[in-house]
């Protein structure tokens, strides 16, 4: 008799088999010492598309079709699964198997993974759910000794978290495929909309609108020189600034009021996924996937605790681990020690609902760094630090703002000066350090007079600034946050393990590009926004659904609810715009943006992508399976290098046609190299 173990992917599993003493190789799993560990290859299991209900639905798109809600949710096995899929099943139904464990990834997504496969397979047997943080020996082995039955877990949280997930994947199913549908029908065009995606791309075509829209005005101030500087407040007419300037030349001007504070700013949280991929985004210039790729990669190292999470805090039970982790920290990478950390600030039970913040594991703070890719230094180095940072005192600075007086008119002057570098010092240790802001000002007080020269300093007010990774990831985090309740636990679009597969969709569908850090919208993401009704593309209401999800997950709401709401949603919606619209053109775009490296014939886009108008058998759009962005191709046509992080490994796109002899064929590629 054994025990049935199954892990989300096959390199998780084989860490459980490892300490399990499961170490004999079978076909799709691993076995010894009474147990079977087996694995998903992810999302194994999926929601069936529209096709598969109806002869109706696998019919031309049509707005009779519509509103598709199916009244039974089928699901399919993944096309590169299947023989992984009649492993689990065989496994499941063996009658040695007398009880199974549940160690998919300890949240949402991993449950459905899980409890797809479970029901679709009719397995009855009983349930274990395993529940860690980090690929350590030592975590994996207290996992299994606090092994809960499946039931213990459904009555508190658990099966909760997989309604929740199970609600989320039918949300997204059901705005997708019928707002895609509707919307390709209306404009007689193919387009691509999604319950999180576009409200996303909402917010980055408003945002390149206003960049576009905005007007430079003209101001004037006047500076006082004294030695140090004293600034007037903003001038409209140049006119009225030339004469202050001129008055106050050569004058006398006095201290009138002197104001001397002492700031402080806390030591940083720790991170939880979002916060890692801003920070980065900043500090390295890394996509959100670049970051969570790399993030997998660690944690499956053992070398960091779950990624996944959506806490900045560490449970009780943590405390002394984290501690532990300080001094080993501060030798191992260099950054420098912490006289007397504190964690206090980040240990808070109520706020770790699922997995706690980020932090590095003991392996983590003794492997050797160098044996890691670039990426996977920087990143294991940022967590790291970042544990020393938040248990730092805090950063003090003296603040001074001095208002001086001249011809009537006042003028001011700042300064600060640093008192207790505190977690600041730590923090500018790696990647891109923020410049100084330390302005220092004489000692001054009340009545001094000083003789001043008065220059006039024109100014420009300035466009907002593009998104970037780190800023469009935080405008995800709190979209429709004015909306609710501060007590409200979760705000915003997505949750910190979706937001960079949206973010790579939109980059996908051609939505956006990057621009170096930028991230801009295409013409055919403004076009599409453009056509899009406020309520497919509010971020309110996606916020609002997210919010719901987080009370299915808490059981004080039930998933019925939810998906009632839904389906309103999608009839209304469907009632609505469910009609031709023949005012807005919204057909492919053929404008070529550059020349076949093959045959010389001009790059154009069609529904599926961008390919060879000649179509002379050049693969443009992919690499070895990897999706190229429009941005990559753009810069592969114009002579221009690209590269693509796949499971922890750099790739560069080279601009050179390789031929690749495949089963008596021959296929056109981008050349690569390795990094």
């Amino acid at each position: 008799m054994s025990i049935l173990v199954i892990g989300e992917k096959p390199s998780v599993s084989r860490e459980l088999a490892k300490v399990l003493g499961a170490n004999a190789k079978k076909n799709g799993c691993l076995e010894g010492n009474g147990y079977v560990v087996s694995w998903c290859f992810g999302h194994l299991v999926g929601l069936q598309f529209p096709d598969a209900y109806s002869e109706n639905w696998a019919a031309k798109w049509s707005f009779a079709q519509l509103p598709m809600i199916p009244e039974e949710w089928k699901f399919k096995i993944s096309e590169n699964s299947k023989d992984q899929f009649k492993v689990l099943k065989q496994l499941m139904n063996d009658r040695n198997i007398t009880e199974i464990i549940c160690a998919t990834d300890a949240d949402r997504e991993g449950k459905c993974i899980f409890r797809y496969v479970y029901n679709l397979v009719k397995c009855q047997k009983p349930v274990k759910r395993l529940w860690i943080s980090s690929l350590e020996e030592s975590a994996i082995k207290d996992g299994f000794h606090k092994l809960k039955n499946s039931s213990a877990y459904d009555n508190l949280y658990q099966d909760n978290l997989y309604q929740a997930g199970f609600c989320c994947a039918k949300a997204d199913w059901l705005v997708g495929m019928n707002g895609s549908r509707l919307f390709s029908v209306r404009y007689n065009a193919h387009l691509n909309t999604g319950r999180v995606q576009t409200p996303t791309l909402a917010m980055i075509v408003k945002r390149d609108a206003d960049i576009a829209t905005f007007v430079k005005q003209k101001y004037f101030t006047v500076v006082l020189d004294m030695g140090f500087p004293a600034e007037s407040a903003r001038i409209d007419e140049e006119h009225t600034a030339d004469m202050l300037a001129s008055s106050c030349n050569g004058k006398t001007v006095t201290v009138t009021d002197v104001k001397k504070e002492v700031r402080s700013i806390s030591a940083p949280k720790l991170f939880d996924l979002t916060s890692l991929q801003r920070e980065a985004n900043k500090k390295f210039g890394y996509t959100a996937q670049q970051t969570l790729d790399y993030m997998q990669s660690l944690y499956e190292k053992k070398l960091v605790t779950y990624p996944r999470t959506d806490s900045q805090y560490l449970s009780d039970d943590m405390e002394q681990t984290a501690y532990a982790l300080i001094p080993a920290i501060s030798e191992h990478f260099g950054f420098g020690s912490v006289t007397e950390p504190n964690l206090r600030a980040v240990i808070n039970n109520r706020k770790v609902t699922g997995h706690h913040a980020i932090i590095p594991t003991e392996s983590g703070v003794k492997c050797d760094i160098s044996a890691l890719a670039a990426g996977e230094q920087n990143i294991l180095k940022l967590v790291a630090l970042r544990l020393l940072c938040a248990s730092a005192s805090a950063y003090q600075y003296g603040a001074v703002k001095v208002t001086l007086s001249c011809e009537n008119t006042d003028f001011t002057a700042s300064g600060k000066t640093v008192l207790e570098s505190g977690w600041k010092a730590l923090d500018g240790k790696i990647g891109e350090a923020e410049k100084s802001d330390e302005k220092s000002l004489p000692d001054l007080e009340r009545g001094m007079t000083f003789t001043a020269k008065a220059v006039k300093s024109e100014h420009f007010t300035s466009p907002p600034k593009s998104f970037t990774e780190d800023t469009l990831l935080s405008a995800m985090e709190h979209a429709g946050a004015e909306e609710f309740d501060e007590n409200a636990e979760k705000k915003g679009l997505g949750t910190p393990a979706t937001r960079a597969n949206t973010i790579e969709n939109l980059v996908k569908h051609g939505y956006i590009h990057r621009d170096g850090k930028k991230i801009i919208s295409t013409d055919k993401g403004r076009n599409l926004i453009h056509i899009m009704p406020d309520e497919v593309k509010s971020a309110r209401l996606t916020a609002d659904w997210e919010n719901k999800l987080i009370e299915v997950e808490h059981g004080s709401l039930s998933a019925d609810s939810f998906m009632n709401e839904i389906n309103r949603f999608v009839t209304e919606l469907v009632s609505k715009y469910g009609s031709v619209d023949d005012s807005v053109s919204f057909g492919e775009n053929q404008s070529s943006i550059g020349n076949c490296p093959k045959c010389g014939k001009p790059v154009i886009k069609g529904k599926y992508g961008w390919y060879c108008s000649a179509r002379c058998g050049m693969n443009l759009s992919k690499v070895y399976g990897v999706e190229l962005s429009e941005g990559q191709l753009k810069s592969l046509l114009s002579g221009k290098e690209t590269s693509y992080i796949k499971n922890g490994r750099k790739t560069i796109v080279i601009p050179k046609v390789a031929e690749n002899a495949f089963n008596g064929k021959t296929y056109y590629n981008w050349a690569t190299r390795k990094e």
